[in-house]
């Protein structure tokens, strides 16, 4: 049996969805990451930063858009000091500015995730997954990086057969 983490950083509060902005109890990512878990069985690790977003929509992908620029490495939360054991990283994330928040570069710079293969999946609204698998090969470049998933947010809630494809596909469930 294959052990499985699945890692993913997910924003909550007002959020850009289906053309207008509001405010989610979950962020999209969560929602996902939790479908995957309930068929995968993996373990949840949440990418979470010390100093959050700010609550406004607008403001945050003006700030997402600087750390972006200044190639930041936002502070965690929590890390994981190592991944022994685990053979898959399921990595998700929301698509900000085509590619990942940078607070997942600072996640994925703080194991050695060498030997092990990710599989990544990003919710967004239009973008897919942007330039971000290409970022995670450059970022870990001993690990395997697999295809990924683009799940459009605004249809987040009705994506578990999308997601149990692409798991199925990957090798990950049968």
């Amino acid at each position: 049996m294959m052990r499985i983490l699945i890692a993913y950083y997910s924003r909550s509060g007002n959020n850009y969805v289906g053309g207008s902005i509001r405010n989610l109890h979950v962020g999209n990512t969560e929602v996902a990451a939790k479908m995957i878990q309930k068929l995968a069985s993996g373990d949840l690790f949440k990418i979470e930063t010390v100093k959050p977003y700010p609550a406004d929509y607008d403001e945050t992908t003006r700030v997402a858009k600087e750390e972006i620029r200044r190639q930041a490495r936002p502070e965690l939360a929590g890390t994981l000091d190592k991944l022994d054991g685990y053979e898959l990283v399921i990595l998700g994330y929301p698509n900000w500015w085509g590619t990942m928040p940078m607070a997942v570069y600072t996640f994925l710079e703080s194991c050695d995730f060498s030997g092990t293969t990710i599989l990544p999946f990003c919710t967004h609204e239009g973008s897919g997954m942007g330039h971000s698998e290409g970022d995670i090969r450059k970022l870990c470049p001993g690990a395997t990086v697999a295809a990924g998933l683009s799940i459009q947010g605004g249809s987040v809630q009705g994506a578990e057969a999308a997601i149990s494809d692409w798991l199925r596909a990957s090798g990950v469930i049968k």
